[in-house]
Formats: structure tokens, sequence, C-alpha cells
């Protein structure tokens, strides 16, 4: 087996080999994030030791690149604070474990050992079936962590929650999940909590008998009994009632209940997805949500990123959505120019999916004939957006400035100074922007591999 250690250290690396030159492993290692991530790339580690503070970056921000990896390593990680904060910040990216420097090297050792006997079981042990995504369009590594989760809950009959802002894909994911499960052929019932009326909630979820209340003029079954040998999706879960919160825990238990006016109880053999776009740990600490349900239906936790955080997907969603499109108008896919690539990838998404599903469908109908859609065909309010957006910047940078980095203001510098400083700034924001993502950064700015690697580089970015 083998490891990679990636730190500025050269004494803790050399520690590092010496340990796993002892445990018998194999060892390579990097003293900046970049050389460490090109190595990761190339497959074949096991463990990655992974510091925090480095020359290039901050190693916690490299973890949904490294768990995003066809074969994804385990990471410990090295850090010499004791940072609760970022130890949170590392559990919630997926690490295995977080060492403080100077690390003990018993503890080192167990660390390690541990991480490796995980993995050899996890090997051994037969990976979840793929799931049909073809709802579903991502290529980021945060939208692969959701693919991975999503397939592992598709095979497991635990509840699920699923989280995430407005127009993430909330309702798509939950559909997946019931598609690619073994209820996949029974209903998939949707329950609009929000749309609940507090006169009508438990008649609306478990029924009626005839002449139960006003109007109840047959029996009804209620959308739990609807989703029996399937799959309830409880939407919005954050709105139910609190007064039928409560029963609703005991259905989740015994998988029982008794319609309104009923003298006995009926089952129901339910599969439970819930999403919320609401904190439900933060309603639990208002009174709002019961901590016990809470606890019965997050047995699968889902967090869907917004899209801001995947700018990445953006471009192939929009050509997912083009070619829905052009399949409902039968006619062509439209092709998007270049500027409009950039104003769409440099808008921040509010509404996340749905906003850019409906934003594209009006620079459709904006553009008619026009096999092209060009900038000018996006709605206005896009268009104002990102030019605020860019010009705030542009300000903010100017005033950021030194007096003789500034043309007109001091001495002139000589054009080669100009052009580096300008460069350097480019590269910088690049990095930011795209993390350690070279495909995006590729993308963006319209260089060769070869010549990003050489300017990335030249600037102390690392490779």
């Amino acid at each position: 087996m083998k490891i990679l250690v990636i730190d500025d250290d050269a004494d803790i690396r050399a520690t590092m080999e010496s340990l796993a030159a002892r445990m018998e492993l194999a060892c390579d290692a990097a003293a900046s994030l970049g050389e460490g991530l090109a190595k990761a790339r190339c497959g074949g580690f096991d463990v990655v030791f992974l510091d925090v503070r480095l020359p290039d970056g901050n190693g916690l921000d490299a973890l949904p690149v490294l768990k995003g990896l066809p074969d994804s390593p385990e990471v410990i990680i090295l850090t010499g604070q004791g940072d609760p904060d970022g130890a949170e910040l590392a559990i919630h990216g997926g690490v295995w474990d977080y060492l403080v420097k100077p690390m003990p090297l018993r503890e080192t050792m167990l660390s390690l050992k541990r991480a490796l006997q995980y993995r050899q079981e996890k090997n051994r042990a037969k990976s979840p079936r793929p799931i049909q995504l073809s709802s579903l369009v991502g290529t980021s590594p945060r939208m692969r962590q959701c693919f991975e989760l999503a397939a592992q809950a598709a095979h497991s009959p635990a509840s699920v929650l699923i989280t995430g802002e407005t127009g993430t894909g909330k309702e798509l994911f939950a559909r997946a999940i019931h598609d690619n499960s073994p209820r996949s052929g029974r209903p998939f019932v949707v329950v609009d909590c929000a749309s609940l009326t507090e006169t009508l909630v438990e008649s609306t979820l478990f029924g009626h008998r005839k002449g139960a209340f006003t109007g109840a003029d047959c029996d009804r079954d209620g959308l739990v009994k609807l989703a029996d040998g399937g799959t309830l999706f409880l939407d919005e879960v954050g709105e139910l009632p609190l007064s039928v919160q409560k029963s609703f825990l005991r259905v989740l238990q015994e998988r029982r209940f008794r319609p309104v006016g009923g003298a006995n109880e009926v089952q129901s053999d339910f599969r439970l997805i819930a999403a919320t776009n609401r904190s439900l740990e933060e309603m639990v600490g208002r009174g709002e949500f019961r901590q016990d349900l809470l606890f019965r239906i997050k047995t699968i936790h889902l967090v869907l990123p917004p899209l801001r955080e995947r700018a990445e997907d953006i471009r192939l969603l929009a050509q997912r959505r083009l070619e829905d499109l052009a399949r409902g108008m039968d006619q062509a896919p439209k092709v998007m120019d270049s500027e409009f690539l950039m104003t769409i990838a440099a808008y921040p998404w509010p509404g996340n999916v749905r906003e850019l599903n409906n934003v594209l469908e009006r620079a459709v109908v904006a553009a008619g004939h026009e096999t092209t859609l060009f900038a000018l065909h996006l709605p206005q309010e896009v268009r104002i957006a990102v030019a605020r957006a860019n010009l705030s910047r542009g300000r903010s940078q100017e005033e950021g400035e030194t007096a003789p980095s500034r043309p007109g203001d001091g001495p002139l510098p000589p054009l080669k100074a100009f052009k580096e400083a300008r460069e350097r700034e480019y590269l910088e924001r690049l990095v930011r922007e795209c993390g350690q993502d070279m495909a995006s950064m590729i993308e963006i700015s319209g260089l060769s591999r070869s010549h990003l690697y050489s300017l990335l580089k030249k600037y102390g970015h690392g490779t």
C-alpha cells in the first residue's frame, strides 16, 4: 500500500517517510499543495497526510478535490494548531483523522494502521451498484460525492434527509433514489408539507372514514397509505405542523396509523425521504421541530451544494437545458456564445438550478429563430447584476493598488513589470475561483495546459 505526505516541513516529510519504511509501505512526498494534488491525481495512494497551512493554499480547501478522485484516498489532516473549527470542516469533508503537530509517533502509526485496515475492508466489500442519473447533471467534486451517497441511499431502506437551498434539485435526487431502489416499481408519493392546512393535515396524511367530519361522504386513503410499498417524499418537512409531528413520529416507528374517524389501525410499508431548505437543527433549538423526529428522518443526510459552489457544472447544466428546450420546440439546440457563457458563469444564481433553467428558457425565447445565444438575449437583471459585480470588483482592485502600479498615478512602471503585475492578479483570482480544478482554469483562461502550468509555477502557485 502507498501513502502520500503533503507538508512544507521537511522534518515532517522525513519522519513520515521513515515511519512508512518501518511499516513496509511505499511513500511519496510533496512540499506544496499544487505538487501534492498533481501527484494525487495520478492515483495509487491509499492514505494522504495533508497539512493545513501550505505555501500555496489551505489544505482543507483541497479536500473536495481529493475526495472527488476516482479512487479517493483516505485523508489524515496535519496541523500545527489546535483548531476546533478546522477539525469540524475536516470531518465534514470526509477525512479519516485530524492530528495536531507535533504528532506522537505511536498515535500517528495507530491512525495510519486503522485507516489502511478500513480501506482494505472497504475495497473487499461489494461497492454499491451504480445508479442511473439521467435526470441529474454534474461532474464537480461536490456533486460526485452527492451521487455516491445517493447510490448508497438507493440500496438501503434507511430514511433519507435531503437539505439544500431552494432550486438545488432536492426532489430530483429523491426521485433518483426511489427509481434506483428495490421499490422503483411502486408509487412515489409527494407530500408538500408547506401546503398542508392545519385543519386537514391529518386527513390528508392518514385518510379518513365516512362521516368523520362534515363533507367526509366516503372512506378515503391518505397519502401515507398511498405510499404503501413505495416511497413517501415529505417535501419541505420543516413546515410540518408541530401538532402532527408527534403522531407522525409514531407512524415512522410502527408503520401503523389510525385514519381520522377510524376505529382500527392501518399499516403502510413505505420508505421515507424528506427534504427541506431550512436548518432543522436551528428549528429544534427554537422549539419549532421535534428533536426525536429529526433523529428518525436523518439516518442518511444528503446535502446538495448551491450552484455558486459548483460553478464548473453551469456549462453542462446549460447544455442539457438547451437540448431539452430544443426537443420541446422540435428544433436544433442553440449554441452559446463565449460572452453568454462568461456571463452565466459569473452570475451568483440565488435561485440555483431552477433559476438557471428559467433564465435559459427566457433567453431562447428572446433569441427567436437565431441559432446562437448572445449575452444580449439574457434577462436584463442578470446582465445588470454581473456588470455591477464586475465594476465593483474593478473599483476595489483599483483602490487596493499601490500608486506606482496604476498608470497615470505616480511614475509609470516598465511595460514588462506592468504586464506581470496584471498577469499575477489574474492568476491569483483564477486560483481563488477554481481552487485546484485545472480543467476549469484551462476552460476559463483559454490557455493551454502547458502554458497555464508554467504561469502557475512562475508566480508561486505550484503545479
